[in-house]
């Protein structure tokens, strides 16, 4: 039997964790669409994608629909991009139906902080 140490990370998870997406619906909509678990070792990857993407004016949706986990890290993601959307002039949509990931929106309160919409029809319309 072998006992894995829990304080080693599987580097190997990191980004494979999650599946990232760009579309872009219409000229001034930017969608990133995301799948699988946001932690705090698919976060950067999120981060990274999401500082991408991120472009002046217009309007940036993260549709969370394909997430089944959303961590504190990821929520740290979220409240960044609204940040740094208005910054940019960008209005930020969050796109969110499953429990997974609008249990910990709304016990932290962020659906306060950005609009969150149960579609992706919802959020860009």
């Amino acid at each position: 039997m072998t006992v894995q140490d829990p304080n080693v990370v599987d580097a190997n998870r990191n980004e494979q964790a999650i599946g990232l997406a760009v579309s872009h619906p219409t000229q001034d909509v930017t969608v990133v669409s995301v799948s699988g678990e946001i932690d705090m070792l698919s976060a950067p990857a999120l981060r990274t994608y999401v500082t991408t993407n991120l472009v002046h004016e217009g309007t940036f949706v993260l549709d969370l629909t394909g997430v089944s986990f959303l961590g504190s890290a990821g929520l740290a993601v979220l409240v960044e991009a609204a940040q740094e959307s208005r910054t940019r002039a960008v209005a930020f949509r969050v796109v969110a139906a499953d429990r997974a990931v609008t249990r910990p929106i709304v016990a932290t309160g962020l659906g306060e902080v950005f609009a969150v919409h149960r579609t992706l029809d919802e959020a860009i319309g």
